[in-house]
């Protein structure tokens, strides 16, 4: 049942987004706003995103309830949403656009904060229970596509609006961590701030590992639909590859537990980093070719799967209980978020410029990911890095 508890959240939160990353450049167009103003809002709600986790992630940090926030963000949320039905030309949208990337997306790094303490305290296997929310971003992608299929583009919103509704029993439901006996008696814990986690070495090379492979998708997920149709691949083939990918990331999560104690923490930023540079530089040379182009998709479950992996179980045996919704959000906004609007900009200058062959300066990108983990794996013992501030632990 606690699984269950869990999973439900990324259920929720990820259905929005499998409906958001399908059709929300559609429904932006069914309000007259063009291809360029599409690219500013999305890169100013990347931007909003990032100061907004990082500040949303102190204050929970400090306060001793969390539910309260992360209620009022999810209000907020949908609210902004419901506003959007009469919102028509692009001021009004980049106003909703900035309010819906400050209150939405730093619900992801709070949910996650309660889930991997959580996973920690009971022993449970984290990647099982973020099967659920692969499986429910599919789900919107496909439920999208029918209903503006059937219904049309004005569903897209409808859809979203649903499924930020059902966040909030979600969040009602969801466990948060508790004291333990033995922690209610001992006296508090000194508070861990975020220069205590950014001035350790291991943290920072953690980030950059993590946040380069993540990065290194950029032109994945800007130009791969436009690359392969213009390689004449169909749209349903193009719809599977998509698709593809995901199901070999539910297969990992799946096994997540088993892989990660045979390979270990950093084991599997390497995979990630190493899949990385091996699918971007193959992509210009076999990008085209469906039969190599499946196995390429495939890897996705390297180059996403396994670091997300990694990185949750960084955060999940270095980082203390008390500060872990703090590291979270320091991950997702400095390793998720940052680097990811950065690239993006890079990436769409590189592709007009080069073409497929932009895909190489994402394999170099991996390799810095991949060098960054290395020099983990040589500096962290694998143990706790703070025990209490300015203080390193003791080696594990």
């Amino acid at each position: 049942m606690l699984s269950v508890r869990l999973a439900s959240y990324g259920a929720a939160y990820f259905f929005v987004g499998g409906v958001g990353l399908s059709y929300w450049s559609v429904w932006l167009q069914s309000r007259g706003v063009g291809g360029a103003e599409i690219g500013t809002l999305y890169m100013s709600r990347q931007f909003v995103t990032v100061a907004a986790t990082l500040a949303v992630g102190w204050l929970a940090h400090r306060l001793a309830r969390q539910r309260p926030l992360m209620l009022a963000l999810v209000g907020i949320a949908t609210a902004t949403l419901v506003t959007l039905e009469w919102a028509h030309g692009f001021w009004p949208l980049w106003f909703c656009t900035l309010v819906w990337g400050a209150t939405w997306h730093p619900l992801l790094s709070l949910g996650e904060g309660v889930v991997v303490s959580a996973t920690r305290q009971r022993g449970l296997d984290y990647g099982r229970i973020r099967i659920a929310g692969s499986v429910t971003f599919i789900g919107g992608a496909v439920v999208a596509g029918l209903a503006v299929a059937g219904f049309g583009v004005p569903w897209v919103l409808y859809l979203s609006i649903g499924g930020a509704l059902l966040l909030v029993p979600c969040i009602l439901w969801l466990p948060m961590a508790g004291r333990s006996a033995a922690e209610s008696s001992a006296a508090p814990a000194p508070r861990v701030a975020g220069g205590d986690l950014l001035r350790r070495p291991e943290f920072l090379l953690f980030l950059v590992a993590a946040g380069c492979t993540q990065a290194s998708h950029a032109v994945l997920y800007s130009f791969g639909t436009i690359g392969w149709r213009a390689a004449g691949i169909g749209d349903g083939v193009i719809s599977l590859l998509w698709a593809e990918g995901i199901v070999a990331e539910i297969v990992l999560f799946f096994f997540a537990g088993a892989v990660t104690a045979r390979l270990g923490v950093v084991g599997m930023l390497l995979l990630g980093a190493g899949g990385g540079v091996v699918r971007w530089a193959l992509m210009p040379l076999l990008g085209d070719w469906l039969p190599a182009l499946l196995v390429l998709q495939a890897l996705h479950a390297l180059t996403f799967g396994a670091t997300h992996l990694g990185a949750m179980a960084f955060l999940q045996r270095a980082v203390p209980g008390s500060a872990m919704t703090l590291a979270q959000s320091l991950y997702y906004a400095l390793a998720s978020g940052l680097p990811v609007a950065l690239v993006y900009q890079l990436a769409g200058v590189l592709y007009d410029r080069a073409g497929m062959h932009a895909y190489l300066a994402m394999a170099a990108l991996s390799a810095v990911g991949l060098m960054a983990a290395m020099a983990l794996a040589r500096r962290w013992s694998g143990g706790g890095l703070v025990v209490s501030p300015g203080r390193p632990a003791a080696p594990a």
